[in-house]
């Protein structure tokens, strides 16, 4: 069996592509000859089969990951299930189970059969779960326990997983030399960390890189490679542990796409504004282009409560400078697992960002809908402007109509866009 990635580089289009390239503004073709040349990745594991099937990375839209999953505790299968229906309501072109604690696999089989959209998971965390639920430290798993991990939710259908191959000896050893105020706070991350000064040893993602290229090619896998030492606050962004561990993920991003395995770069973190179309030229230039998957970007660390909206002002400078996956920010973010309306709110946050991003980015039909809300505000078309609007139910939900059945109950009678129509009107007739 061959990988998208080979397929398209055989010039065969194939019927994913095909899937794929509906409602984007690019053909199956274009969309064939960007996988070929790894500016677009197709997360589609050969044994999962679901419906919305998405590409992500150039010239496509902007997409939108929504992160669910249980933790050790608040392990609630009905409500990761309302959390992934809210999820789906809003939007979501893909969904990663993160889940900790439960019965992780019968949450994974729940997200692979309900979820008509690409799944995403990262490997170790559920490793991790299950060390602990044994009593055995983190630092105690077994390069082939976490490969025997890595392949069991491979051959389960998962269509993509994060490793963080980049947290290297080497790199672990020159963090200590970076003046951080947080380290580490990628959960991934810090289990690696741990793992190499435990032992003594390579991370056996890094040091085994092969062993993972032949699980991904086998089930044709999508590779994320996480920024295990991405910053954690704007006062650590870009320095030398981020830069050094993006070199490494360029690196083994060659590799996989020689050897034919999909593979995107995952991105900070925490960054001021300034800075964030720095990175994202940075990573597309180091990384030939790969698609880039960010983490907000937040360009703020006092907003918590609000981050849903700190993500969506970074996701949106991030989408325009070309990133091309954003995982969404909720507003429990930094605080609590989050809730059913999180979930919701965090999608609807991301899909704000991911559109201005586009229409920035000047995707062709991007601007339709905002076109088609101008015509029916200045037509007072209410029901035109429902359906033009990203939210329709929350529109409906909150409009309120003057009591002159035309205007809303903000301007009423001093309605401008009416008095402009009157104004028309007195000039016509003159």
């Amino acid at each position: 069996m061959k990988t998208q990635l080979q397929k398209a580089r055989a010039g065969v289009v194939t019927p994913e592509m095909h899937t794929a390239a509906e409602g984007e503004p690019i053909s199956a073709e274009d969309l064939c000859s960007l996988i070929a040349r790894g500016r677009a990745v197709l997360p589609k594991n050969a044994v999962h089969d679901f419906a919305s099937i998405k590409a992500i990375g150039e010239g496509l839209k902007t997409k939108v990951n929504a992160n669910l999953g249980t933790s050790g505790e608040c392990a609630d299968m009905a409500a990761e299930e309302k959390k992934l229906a809210a999820a789906l309501r809003a939007g979501a072109d893909s969904i990663m189970d993160l889940s900790t604690g439960g019965d992780l696999d019968q949450l994974r089989w729940m997200f692979l059969k309900k979820s008509p959209v690409m799944l995403g998971t990262v490997p170790i965390y559920g490793l991790a779960a299950k060390m602990l639920r044994h009593g055995r430290p983190m630092h105690d798993i077994t390069p082939e326990e976490l490969f025997r991990e890595i392949e069991l939710q491979c051959s389960q259908g998962v269509d993509y997983i994060t490793v963080h191959c980049g947290i290297t000896t080497q790199s672990v050893q020159r963090l200590e030399h970076f003046k951080r105020i947080m380290p580490c706070v990628s959960r991934g991350g810090s289990m690696h960390m741990q793992w190499i000064r435990a032992n003594g040893q390579e991370n056996p993602l890094y040091q085994d890189f092969d062993a993972l290229l032949d699980i991904a090619e086998k089930y044709d896998v999508t590779l994320s490679l996480g920024d295990g030492f991405r910053p954690g606050c704007i006062e650590d962004s870009l320095d030398g542990a981020q830069v050094e561990e993006l070199m490494i993920l360029a690196e083994l991003a060659g590799r996989a796409f020689e050897r034919g395995v999909q593979v995107m770069i995952e991105g900070p973190g925490h960054v001021p504004l300034n800075e964030i179309k720095t990175q994202i030229q940075l990573q597309k230039k180091l990384c030939r282009n790969a698609p880039f998957y960010i983490l907000g970007p937040l360009p703020t660390d006092i907003a918590a409560g609000y981050d849903h909206i700190t993500s969506a002002i970074g996701g949106a400078v991030a989408g325009a400078a070309g990133a091309d996956f954003l995982c969404y920010v909720t507003p429990a973010e930094h605080l609590a697992l989050p809730a059913e309306d999180d979930v919701y709110q965090g999608v609807m946050a991301a899909r704000i960002a991911g559109h201005i991003a586009d229409l920035s980015k000047g995707l062709p039909g991007s601007a339709d809908k905002d076109r088609k809300m101008a015509h029916c505000r200045q037509t007072l078309d209410w029901e035109g402007m429902i359906k033009s609007a990203l939210d329709p139910d929350l529109v409906r939900s909150r409009m309120q109509i003057a009591e002159d059945g035309r205007t809303c109950s903000m301007c009423g009678k001093l309605c401008a866009v009416k008095t402009s129509e009157e104004t028309q009107a007195l000039q016509a007739e003159s």
